[in-house]
């Protein structure tokens, strides 16, 4: 294993260091390991708070600003914070409206979501709602949730949510969005390569060179199948019909595409694979009007990709074009 790291035990709070020093317009709080905007928590607004595993990277923490996050909690890498971690974090971004959890559906994740509304609920009186992100079409089930895996939807929806919450919106309001933002939203991914968690130091499973696993979630989790390795084109098809079968995306305002490398996957690669997934959406009669393509939910150091597809409407394509300024996403501002 070859990693830029001192000893895989520091790697996230030593990460977290580096972030604190090289973006001044974030405020990192080591010891709970939590990521602030700056000028969290803003009055009269609703504070939102994510988080997750870490090697995930820029998800969670690339989305922390104006017109996203107010705050995230990073555990170990594919490990969920603790909930003493969260209850923190929501009592420091309430500004008096509230606290909204965008909550990926892992299992460490909702539990300790919960928990953590719980405490400061009873410390603070803090006000908090939750919703969870289940987009993943590839499974029901699997290891680490019950029901579909939250993965790529979190961009549209911490994105468009964000907009909202700038915008002075209700906790309730933004609940409502959240949830209809994520049931508007599917995704699919693969792997050409697993990847490499540092506490293990090998791969997390054996993928032979002359095969893909279609399916895969964002820790390394198997997916539908394993077939043999072919051409950009029959991959992007395996994406994007299992999408496009679980939910009407014709009409509306058109649909977000949003092409997703998993950490070792080039641009190159992934403009290519853009160009064949907007194919296959123009021959289904789904209109892509806004797009992203890069690595922004990746798996370490996987090789792969992700397509996620979301169905807009006029108010979700105003709240997705409004200013934003994260390390991640950044137009407008």
């Amino acid at each position: 294993m070859k990693k830029l790291l001192n000893d895989q035990a520091d790697l996230v709070a030593e990460s977290l260091r580096g972030l604190d020093r090289a973006h001044p317009q974030l405020r990192v709080d080591h010891e709970q390991r939590i990521i602030y905007r700056a000028d969290a928590p803003v009055p009269g607004k609703v504070g939102l708070l994510s988080g997750g595993g870490s090697g995930h990277e820029p998800a969670h923490g690339g989305f922390i600003g104006p017109g996203m996050l107010d705050a995230v909690c990073a555990g170990e890498v594919f490990t969920s914070p603790v909930p003493d971690q969260m209850a923190e974090a929501t009592k420091n971004i309430d500004g008096g409206a509230g606290v909204l959890h965008l909550v990926w559906n892992y299992t460490g994740d909702v539990l300790n979501f919960d928990m953590a509304a719980e405490l400061a609920a009873a410390e603070t009186d803090t006000q908090v709602e939750a919703v969870v992100i289940n987009d993943d079409v590839a499974v029901e089930d699997s290891l680490f949730t019950a029901g579909r895996r939250g993965t790529g939807a979190a961009i549209p929806v911490e994105k468009i949510v964000g907009a909202a919450a700038e915008q002075g919106r209700s906790l309730s309001d933004l609940a409502d969005l959240a949830r209809r933002v994520n049931g508007a939203t599917r995704s699919m991914g693969m792997a050409l390569t697993s990847c490499t968690v540092p506490a293990k130091g090998s791969p997390t499973f054996d993928l032979p060179d002359d095969e893909i696993e279609i399916g895969i979630g964002i820790h390394g989790e198997p997916g539908r199948r394993r077939v043999p390795i072919t051409s950009a084109h029959e991959i992007a098809r395996m994406l994007v019909e299992p999408v496009l079968n679980d939910l009407d995306f014709t009409g509306a305002e058109g649909v977000l595409v949003f092409v997703n490398g998993l950490g070792a996957t080039p641009l190159l690669e992934l403009h290519l694979m853009y160009g064949e997934i907007a194919d296959l959406l123009d021959q289904a009669g789904v209109v892509p009007v806004r797009t992203l393509v890069g690595p922004y939910v990746t798996s370490l150091d996987m090789a792969g990709c992700s397509v996620t597809v979301t169905r807009l409407d006029e108010e979700m394509v105003g709240l997705w074009d409004a200013p934003v300024a994260t390390l991640g996403l950044r137009w407008g501002m």
